[in-house]
């Protein structure tokens, strides 16, 4: 009931057509609440409003969320072009999704080498136990596929 209510209230706000940081941040959390399962999920969509997030707000944070919205879209060369030239500056290197991003992506484009090193720098920044978890799956799972030996 209260994510109804909460939907309500953000298509009020949009109808404003100026949306601010924090409008466009609700749209996107609405778009993933909004679809049933991951798969389901409305990237064209988050996009969009990534790319207008961009425009208001471009901090790498923003841009890489962009990225792995795209890359979800169904760009993933693209996805992993994007994340790439953010890289180039550093100014993301000390930040563990950066590196867990740009691992997933070079996963599913079977560089599996490139992914696994990604996913030891991701770990090597990563302080949730949960999600350091969740890297070391992932690291073994590359490391033990059969494209990677």
């Amino acid at each position: 009931m209260q994510a109804a209510e909460g939907a309500a209230l953000l298509r009020d706000a949009l109808r404003l057509h100026s949306p601010g940081p924090y409008q466009l941040q609700a749209a996107i959390a609405a778009v993933h609440a909004e679809a049933p399962q991951a798969t389901d999920t409305d990237w064209p969509q988050i996009v969009a409003l990534y790319r207008e997030l961009m425009r208001i707000n471009p901090s790498a944070v923003v841009r890489l969320n962009y990225a792995v919205a795209v890359a979800l879209a169904g760009g993933i060369d693209r996805g992993l072009t994007l994340i790439d030239e953010i890289g180039v500056g550093g100014v993301l290197d000390s930040y563990y999704l950066f590196h867990a991003a740009r691992a997933g992506l070079l996963r599913r484009l079977e560089r599996l080498d490139d992914a696994a090193s990604a996913y030891r720098r991701a770990l090597a920044l990563v302080t949730n136990d949960v999600e350091r978890a969740y890297l070391r799956e992932r690291l073994q799972a590359v490391e033990s596929s059969p494209a990677s030996q």
